[in-house]
């Protein structure tokens, strides 16, 4: 029970000590810090639009986010979902642009599982890389980060390029974006695409606790030599992670592409939600619902900091400092338990 409330305790310490070097931060720099704070979380529950952004925003961490820990609890570390990501994003808005005269139901569960097709094949190279020769999948997933970044846009650019230096728009039977959804939210971009991300966490749960395959793959994670001595076979299992981390960082990009762009554009640089995705399964510890919570905590952060620079004159990037602050306190989590004991001994708590 003490293991289980300190693992609790450690993403709530560390968001707080986060926010509370944060507003000193903003206090030696001349700003207020209650006032910063107020304008960042007031809206996040008063505002329809906030609110809405940020779930719109939640839906693609949430699934970056199930990548990452998809892989970790595999024992690998896949830092490759931005690549996946962008290939996912590219494959279901070109079948939302291709496919025509289908309905919805069809379109839309088409163009996702091309996301998911195309995400799982950019993670299948470094998984086959590490299974057939044991090369370290951190090095070979930040390879195909680039790769994915440079292909794709060599892609729009020769093939699918429109004005504004993006593509065409995709059918309106491929969207996922719902009128109703932004008017109750004072049209917002939310849409869709939300459900299928819980969906999606629901999905990672299931499969990992309840199926043979996950009891399989949590066993390579573990221990890779002990599993090949029981029988499983360990190169199968790394590949199969792969894909499948990939195949949910390709849907996360086809949220995008489906819902909140309806097209995509070239980059200059990377997204950035990929390289989230890592931050949020660290908080949300690499469970389903830890993650879903952790993606709510990072889009509000990430949408409210923008009131906060409107009210409060403070500049959004002090928001992505709280963020860094965050992921090293989560990754301190020995110095939190150090601090946890000590207040225990002066009964405090």
């Amino acid at each position: 029970m003490q293991k289980i409330l300190f693992k609790l305790s450690v993403p709530v310490i560390a968001v707080a000590l986060a926010l509370l070097v944060g507003g000193i931060l903003m206090l030696t720099s001349g700003y207020d810090p209650f006032e910063a704070y107020y304008a960042l979380f007031s809206v996040l529950f008063t505002d329809s639009y906030f609110i809405g952004e940020t779930i719109r925003q939640m839906t693609p961490l949430i699934l970056s986010g199930l990548a990452v820990a998809f892989a970790f609890r595999t024992g690998l570390f896949n830092i490759g979902v931005e690549g996946q990501l962008l290939v996912g994003w590219l494959a279901s808005v070109y079948v939302g642009i291709a496919v025509e005269g289908v309905p919805a139901f069809i379109h839309v569960p088409l163009a996702i599982l091309a996301g998911a097709l195309a995400g799982g094949l950019w993670g299948l190279v470094p998984g086959y890389l590490k299974a057939r020769f044991k090369v370290h999948e951190v090095i070979t997933t930040i390879m195909m980060n680039y790769v994915a970044l440079h292909v794709t846009n060599s892609i729009i650019r020769s093939y699918l390029l429109a004005p504004g230096e993006r593509t065409e728009e995709i059918q309106p039977s491929a969207s996922l974006s719902s009128m109703f959804l932004q008017e109750i939210t004072d049209f917002s971009r939310l849409h869709y695409g939300i459900v299928v991300a819980i969906l999606a966490a629901i999905l990672m749960w299931y499969l990992l606790w309840k199926t043979t395959t996950g009891y399989e793959l949590r066993a390579v994670g573990f221990n890779q030599h002990a599993s090949d001595y029981a029988g499983i076979n360990v190169s199968k299992n790394i590949v199969l992670s792969m894909v499948i981390s990939g195949g949910f960082a390709g849907v996360a990009g086809a949220m995008e592409g489906l819902g909140t762009y309806q097209y995509m554009t070239i980059n200059a640089a990377f997204t950035g939600v990929g390289f989230d995705g890592i931050a949020v399964a660290l908080l949300g510890a690499n469970s389903a619902i830890g993650i879903i919570l952790a993606a709510a905590l990072f889009g509000g952060l990430k949408i409210g900091a923008l009131n906060m620079q409107a009210i409060a004159q403070v500049p959004p990037e002090l928001i992505t400092i709280v963020i860094a602050l965050i992921i090293f306190f989560v990754a301190s989590s020995y110095l939190v338990h150090w601090l946890r004991n000590r207040i225990n001994k002066r009964g405090k708590i």
